[in-house]
């Protein structure tokens, strides 16, 4: 029986461009480090985008989907509950960024040789002592749990843009106007507007993760400009778009900026 209070396993995956990992659930917590490429994480509740270099946290028994960008090498790392706790994991999904030793941690657990039970007990200490203090990254959208609401929420989410506006996701929802933006800020905590801009600045990363310029990436969201989607971005985000993929060192972007 494995002992919950240690870290059970790392392991690699990898998965080609538009892979998709299906609907399933850990009985561990699972913190998937996305070595390369882009990934986005769907539950009930919400989505995730989690970009190279960064991880996201789903806890033990939360449903969730994986959707690949590019060619995707992730790093999991199953925590038991015990230890998760121990790291102050929180109980719902979490991006977080990943430090070099983090990284370098993840590897040395994979190289270790069966039955190296004092090394993997030291290591797994440093895990959890370095996830502890990793910083969490304001990389998701709400999901609001009304069958109307979500609907009408996912429609955008698989075509994100700005150009729908609140009467045509009011009629989607089959509301009035008034109605849905009341209930939607009720769902979600945030104005429709905001919860929009979210969603296209979350594509906007994962697409600019991949290689796409931000010129390009700007006229497929339906931003007025180049300007105005840079602004969006660095408003959620904290730096402009070029500025904040190499500030973490993701993908090298498309050289049409």
């Amino acid at each position: 029986m494995k002992d919950e209070s240690t870290i059970i396993d790392v392991t690699t995956l990898t998965f080609r461009p538009g892979d998709v990992f299906t609907w399933h659930s850990h009985d561990e917590g699972q913190f998937a480090y996305a070595a390369t490429g882009c990934v986005s994480v769907f539950t009930d509740k919400g989505n995730w985008i989690v970009p190279a270099h960064r991880a996201i946290w789903v806890p033990a028994r939360i449903g969730h989907e994986m959707h690949m960008h590019g060619s995707v090498t992730m790093l999991n790392t199953f925590i038991g509950h015990g230890a998760a706790r121990l790291a102050a994991l929180p109980p719902s999904c979490q991006v977080y960024g990943v430090s070099p030793l983090l990284r370098q941690l993840f590897d040395a657990m994979l190289a270790l040789p069966t039955g190296a039970r004092a090394r993997r007990a030291c290591l797994e200490a440093i895990v959890l002592d370095e996830l502890s203090g990793m910083p969490r990254l304001p990389l998701s959208v709400p999901l609001p749990q009304d069958p109307r609401l979500s609907k009408a929420c996912r429609y955008l989410l698989d075509a994100p843009t700005q150009a729908i506006s609140i009467e045509e996701m009011a009629k989607l929802a089959n509301m009035s106007r008034r109605t849905f933006t009341r209930q939607f800020r009720e769902a979600t905590g945030v104005s429709f507007v905001a919860w929009k801009q979210q969603v296209c600045v979350l594509e906007a990363l994962s697409r600019l993760s991949q290689g796409a310029s931000v010129k390009d990436v700007s006229v497929d969201l339906g931003y007025s400009s180049t300007s105005a989607f840079s602004a969006a971005f660095k408003l959620l985000l904290g730096d402009a778009p070029v500025r904040y993929l190499s500030r973490y060192g993701a993908l090298t972007l498309s050289s049409n900026q």
